[in-house]
């Protein structure tokens, strides 16, 4: 017989992506072994405090209304694609994350929390804007002859 919670334990536990769970008011309440690696917190470290600890200050205001209207709808705008967002490691270094989002509710239907799902999309990131710099450039010279 196959125990579900067991898998599902070991799923968030085993996983080398980052798990995160937050209340309603954004207080992380899950932080797995992915989350550790990915942001240099460990769990004692994140759990209990607000997202604003991964969220650069220049990006929280958006990142917070953001989450007030999936808090109020109940869905977020972008459905099930993932989104590319900045991120900020405990070491104070910044890097680019895509995350895709759960959006988690008690049997009555109220939302109690959001499970994200995230990984270090940096490298990628930083070769696209490499080759887009690249392409205007080239572009530029294409123009001038």
């Amino acid at each position: 017989m196959v125990d579900f919670d067991t898998i599902a334990s070991r799923l968030v536990t085993e996983t080398e992506e980052a798990i995160i769970y937050a209340t309603r008011d954004g207080i992380i309440r899950l932080w797995n072994g992915g989350s550790e690696k990915l942001f240099g917190y460990a769990a004692g470290e994140a759990l209990g405090k607000s997202l604003d600890i991964i969220i650069p200050e220049k990006h929280r205001k958006a990142h917070w209304d953001g989450w007030d209207r999936v808090m109020e709808s109940g869905e977020t705008r972008y459905g099930s694609e993932p989104l590319n967002v900045p991120g900020i490691r405990a070491d104070g270094s910044k890097m680019s994350l895509e995350f895709s989002i759960t959006i988690l509710k008690d049997d009555s239907g109220k939302i109690e929390g959001v499970a994200a799902f995230l990984r270090d999309v940096t490298a990628n990131w930083d070769e696209k804007k490499s080759l887009r710099i690249r392409i205007k450039e080239l572009e530029r010279q294409i123009e001038g002859q």
